[in-house]
């Protein structure tokens, strides 16, 4: 059973279509990272998937149930750290987490979620003063109340230090473990790259790319940049590098070839190198960060 699914979502607000007949499935137990550039739909779409505005056209569809007339269903099996996350400011840590486990009508330890995000400290403390860090471990304690099979997160990162980001993706990826979903949206690009089975990329409201992080580079043409220095670079060496199967582009530079390449075929150049002649002095190989592909489907290039 898929976790979320989507079909032919779209939403409008008047004249602005915010999502545009959008296909998502996001597949049980998998690490799904949400992504794209300001406006180009993810917080619609999450608001769709938790009934917070209802499509123009299309379906919803989260844990087997209708999003939009089984939507107190889902709430009860999901888990939401919503971006913007406003605490109350007189009530303690404690009290927020105790008012979500009454709401769910479980047993949990709210000083032992306090302890797992890393603020034990904030139990008794109003959450009035807490820092916009503190304020979001508080909103991840309370998306876990209930162990859920599904856990929604935007922008789960926001307003926490290194030390902070990285237990966050520890949690995450203890949850996938533990068997629950985790979908979740951010801008951070080395969150999602960290921790993510698949990559979904949106720009203008529909979905330009779907993959794993390495298809995603293999399909944008960002897979591997080689670099090969040869003893003595000669046409019939370049020619040869050129011939390779999945080799998108040589340059060169002095005795240097740099290919820009799948990442697969980085023996395949370095044995078509040396078949045309060219002994291989030194190589090194750089793969293409998620940044690279994310600019790569988002500007005018692919999926553009």
């Amino acid at each position: 059973m898929a976790a979320i699914e989507l079909s032919g979502v779209t939403k409008r607000y008047g004249d602005v279509t915010a999502l545009r007949d959008l296909d998502l499935e996001v597949r049980d137990g998998e690490i799904y990272g949400f992504l794209g550039p300001n406006g180009a739909g993810k917080s619609t779409t999450i608001d769709v998937l938790l009934d917070f505005v209802r499509p123009t056209a299309g379906s919803a569809r989260v844990l087997g149930h209708d999003a939009q007339a089984e939507s107190l269903a889902i709430r009860r099996r999901i888990g939401v750290l919503p971006e913007g996350f406003h605490v109350y400011d007189r009530l303690t840590g404690r009290q927020h987490l105790e008012f979500a486990i009454e709401s769910k009508g479980v047993s949990d330890d709210p000083d032992a979620l306090l302890e797992r995000v890393g603020i034990p400290d904030a139990a008794d403390r109003k959450a009035g003063g807490f820092s916009k860090g503190m304020a979001q471990r508080l909103a991840l304690a309370i998306a876990l109340v209930g162990d859920p099979e599904l856990l929604v997160l935007d922008e789960p990162s926001t307003g926490l230090d290194p030390n902070g980001a990285r237990e966050m993706r520890s949690i995450i990826t203890e949850e996938a473990d533990r068997g629950a979903t985790v979908f979740f949206s951010s801008h951070i690009l080395e969150q999602v790259e960290a921790v993510c089975d698949r990559v979904g990329i949106l720009k203008g409201g529909e979905l330009v790319a779907e993959d794993t992080i390495r298809g995603l580079r293999d399909a944008a043409g960002t897979g591997t940049t080689l670099s090969v220095t040869v003893d003595e670079l000669t046409p019939a060496v370049v020619e040869a590098v050129e011939a390779v199967p999945g080799v998108a582009s040589v340059s060169t530079d002095g005795d240097t070839l740099t290919v820009s390449a799948e990442s697969a075929a980085k023996t395949d150049i370095l044995d078509a190198a040396e078949s045309a002649g060219g002994e291989v002095v030194d190589f090194a190989t750089r793969e293409a960060s998620l940044d690279d592909v994310f600019a790569a489907y988002t500007d005018d290039g692919v999926g553009a």
